[in-house]
């Protein structure tokens, strides 16, 4: 724990030197109706030896568990040469690099981030970065809707097939955006051209999700198209893991006029490198076609030279600048989130394409493993039979996902997520994900506590 070396004497020779008679002064703008005299249910404090003690026993109770949840935060192996290399100070202490003179190892890394995702994405140009996956797809949105200029009411049809907080999160932005948002339904599990036909009317941009919420893979190819054969753009979301095997959405779909694929790419960052950490903070990546980087969010680094000629790298585009801009900026975020950006980086230079390879392929083998062996518990079926996935799956049970993820918890075992509290038709649904982390051991481990939390 760290050390305060304040006496009662230095509290007092700092208050006098600002003319404050005592700490509670320094809060005075508080009104007193929303003061409490004490804090009742905090107890007195302690020694720092009782303190110690206190937090080792606690800390025993905070044992591993055994995961089975995905659901856009994934648990995957980080090896231990990452966050020791983020944690040197020339990292962990800096920010947002200015001044680019001072700030050359940050541009770098940067750079080279930027470079590792066009690659994934099979985009031009990458920023870094958002604040999340959620918010990246927003700010996608907004994108596409100041690139295209229509003169027609703004319009996005978004699939039910997108993160129920992604969805969420861009309707929170949009509204007050003048921007319709339209949801598609997907009973099958993903969507389809015959549904996107049924909505009707103009729109903007078509958001594209790969693999989907529910773990299944989308007919990109089929969407890109008829997207695009009428004039809208589409928004691709992506776990970047699934790039090292699938096809990167700048290649999807047919040429067209020299131009194929997803003219925007965004997605959470998370499993590249960076912990659950119970929800975050995480980072969101977003990238584009060239053509559109005047509109992009966030911040660029280019390389460059210097007058003697030697390699440099400096920010080029800095878009959304809002202290200077304030209403007119292209984006209403400032905070960088480099430090998870520099986690990412040095992931993915660690691993390489191999590795990435690697991660991604083990995963859907441990998740085909899994599927297989809950399918022999009576009662217990694929929610979306003959869909591809990726390392996720739904799967239907014979009582309620609720009650058996409560049941399995009190093993340590967190079963899923259950989808009835978000999709009301799937009911029973439970979400289960198997990364490369999961052994046949620890498969066949929760698939009995299963079994007997269904007894």
């Amino acid at each position: 724990m760290p050390f305060i070396p304040h006496s009662e004497a230095d509290v007092r020779a700092m208050l006098d030197a600002i003319g404050v008679g005592s700490i509670e002064d320094l809060f005075d703008e508080i009104p007193g109706s929303l003061k409490v005299s004490r804090l009742e249910q905090v107890p007195d404090g302690l020694n720092e030896m009782a303190v110690n003690r206190l937090m080792a026993e606690r800390a025993r109770l905070d044992e591993t568990v055994l995961n089975f949840a995905g659901a856009g935060a994934y648990e995957h192996h980080i090896p231990a040469a990452i966050w020791q290399i983020v944690s040197r100070g020339e990292y962990y202490s800096a920010y947002t690099p200015y001044q680019a003179e001072a700030s050359q190892g940050n541009l770098q890394l940067i750079y080279e981030y930027q470079t590792m995702m066009t690659r994934l994405t099979g985009m031009d140009v990458s920023n870094a970065s958002m604040y999340d996956g959620a918010t990246a797809l927003a700010e996608s949105i907004l994108m596409a809707e100041r690139s295209q200029r229509r003169n027609a009411k703004a319009r996005v049809l978004l699939p039910t097939s997108v993160h129920p907080a992604y969805r969420k999160t861009v309707r929170s932005i949009l509204e007050l955006q003048s921007i319709e948002v339209v949801e598609v339904d997907c009973p099958e599990g993903r969507a389809t051209v015959d549904a996107l036909e049924a909505v009707g009317g103009e729109f903007t941009s078509l958001v594209v999700p790969q693999p989907n919420f529910f773990g299944v893979l989308e007919d990109v190819d089929a969407l890109t198209d008829w997207a695009h054969g009428r004039g809208a753009l589409v928004i691709a979301v992506v776990n970047p893991m699934s790039l090292a095997v699938l096809k990167a959405p700048g290649e999807w779909g047919s040429e067209v006029d020299g131009l194929r694929g997803a003219d925007i790419v965004c997605g959470e960052g998370q499993p590249l490198g960076v912990p659950l950490s119970s929800g975050g903070p995480y980072f969101g990546l977003l990238a584009c076609r060239q053509a559109l980087v005047r509109d992009l969010p966030g911040r660029i680094v280019g390389r460059t030279t210097d007058l003697d000629g030697r390699p440099g790298f400096a920010l080029t585009l800095q878009a959304r600048e809002q202290h200077i801009r304030r209403a007119k900026a292209t984006s209403n975020i400032c905070t960088n989130q480099g430090l998870l950006v520099t986690a990412a980086t040095i992931y993915m230079a660690l691993l390489g394409p191999e590795g990435l390879r690697r991660v991604a392929a083990q995963s859907m083998r441990n998740t085909r493993a899994l599927c297989e062996r809950l399918e022999r518990i009576p009662g217990v079926r694929v929610r979306f039979p003959g869909q591809p996935v990726f390392h996720e799956v739904a799967m239907v049970l014979p009582r309620p996902a609720s009650d058996v993820i409560e049941r399995l918890a009190a093993q340590r075992i967190v079963a899923g997520v259950a989808l009835g509290e978000e999709y009301p038709g799937l009911g029973d649904a439970l979400l289960v994900c198997a990364t490369e982390t999961k052994t046949a051991e620890d498969i066949e481990q929760f698939a009995r506590a299963l079994e007997a939390a269904l007894d």
